[in-house]
């Protein structure tokens, strides 16, 4: 009997389910999207409890960002599901967040417009260059998405206008990481393209 027939087959991995622990919390986070929203923008954000309860909302969600993640690595529940759903849950949290905070005049339409402006057009730039590769998130990346946590986080609270200083300065930040990214990120996909082995093989055969 050859090796081959006596080797135990290892590779037949038993199916990940699409509803496990980390999809759970990454669906969860996308549930309380709308109940975030409705408290933060309840009575024009005048009301100090409901922004309380839409900062308390917004960080429950925010923990849930960090915890499927890991979750999904660390016990093998990585799913195609639960990489599409993660970065939708993200964004919606985030525009949710900013474009409520300029809804009810806290934060100023041009800053969410940056934001959201990077975001669509970041989105748009992966699917362009999927066919040459993926482009997985940078350490960049990862600060501009803590420090607008933060700086979201911050309006949210009912603040009094010195501690909007404060929030200000942390919001400065990511809007400057925001933009600095987003640059370094088209640098980034112009370079996957050039040397992408599809963009190899298509110089191949025009020689």
């Amino acid at each position: 009997m050859s090796d081959h027939e006596t080797e135990t087959p290892t590779a037949a991995r038993k199916p990940v389910s699409t509803w496990n622990l980390a999809n759970v919390l990454t669906m969860g986070r996308i549930a309380l999207v709308p109940f975030f929203a409705w408290f933060l923008l309840a009575d024009g954000g005048e009301n100090t409890t409901y922004r309380i309860i839409a900062f308390v909302l917004f960080v429950v969600a925010s923990i849930t960002d960090r915890i499927d993640g890991q979750i999904a690595r660390s016990r093998g529940l990585e799913t195609e599901f639960g990489k599409l759903m993660d970065p939708i849950a993200d964004k919606a949290l985030m525009g949710m967040a900013f474009i409520g905070l300029s809804i009810i005049d806290v934060l100023p339409w041009w800053a969410t417009i940056v934001v959201l402006a990077r975001e669509l057009a970041i989105t748009a730039l992966r699917f362009v260059v999927i066919r040459h590769g993926v482009m997985p998130a940078s350490h960049g990346g990862k600060l501009k998405t803590a420090l607008q946590a933060l700086a979201a986080g911050l309006f949210v609270l009912p603040l009094p206008d010195w501690g909007h200083i404060g929030a200000w300065v942390v919001m400065a930040a990511a809007i400057v990481v925001t933009v600095a990214t987003g640059i370094d990120y088209f640098f980034r996909a112009a370079k996957l393209r050039r040397e992408s082995a599809r963009t190899a093989r298509a110089r191949s055969t025009q020689s």
